[in-house]
């Protein structure tokens, strides 16, 4: 009765573990999403380049951006932007539902 009991506990603490781990990587997912996301916002609405927020979330989504950055090149920068980040974004967030549910289903 002890041993099953502590076999309850000990799956009831891995599910949480598993949970929170699920969690997380799709958190971070969601905040490379909304990294990119901010970069597309900041570039549509013509944010002062020079500024270092803008600097900042400019430099922090180029590499989130992946292969997607030059995926397709139109003419208008604000479109090129606006289609390659959004695909990144869209990716980002497709990865880490589908990694979470690896990682619930693994466990």
């Amino acid at each position: 009765m002890a041993e099953e009991r502590s076999t309850k506990n000990a799956r009831a603490a891995m599910g949480k573990t598993v949970n929170v781990a699920a969690n997380i990587v799709r958190g971070v997912a969601t905040l490379f999403a909304v990294v990119l996301a901010a970069e597309i916002l900041l570039t549509l609405g013509n944010a002062n380049p020079d500024n270092g927020i803008v600097t900042r979330v400019a430099d922090l989504a180029r590499p989130l951006a992946l292969g997607f950055r030059d995926l397709f090149t139109p003419s208008d920068p604000k479109t090129l932007v606006l289609v390659n980040y959004g695909l990144a974004a869209i990716f980002w967030l497709v990865v880490g539902v589908v990694l979470a549910k690896v990682i619930r289903r693994l466990a």
